[in-house]
């Protein structure tokens, strides 16, 4: 990061540096390449509120799948631990349930 400045915050922190630059024989427009990242950034904000959207939409549909589910009589959380199980990889998985074994052992469970 650019440190800043008495006069205030880091140039690359202004919103529109209008004074022009030299670098060698180009001259560089600091407020031109200032859009050119506000607009490339503005396109990755909207994207991820984009998704953002899907997600929450997403996020509904599940609720209401689970929501079907337990209208059908199944137990909701067990159905959860199901879904998460089936996310795992299966050695994973296995050695998992072995350790819950010898806990429940343990527990006299």
């Amino acid at each position: 990061m650019v440190p800043a400045q008495a006069d205030g915050p880091a140039i690359r922190d202004r919103a529109v540096a209008a004074k022009p630059v030299s670098i060698g024989e180009e001259t560089v427009n600091m407020a031109t390449n200032a859009g050119v990242a506000a607009g490339r950034l503005r396109s990755f904000v909207e994207r991820i509120e984009r998704l953002e959207e899907e997600k929450q939409a997403l996020t509904n549909d599940i609720r209401e799948v689970y929501s079907e589910a337990k209208g059908a009589g199944f137990d909701v959380k067990v159905l959860r631990q199901v879904v998460r199980l089936r996310k795992m990889d299966a050695d994973d998985r296995s050695q998992m349930e072995a350790v819950l074994d010898v806990y429940k052992r343990a527990l006299d469970m």
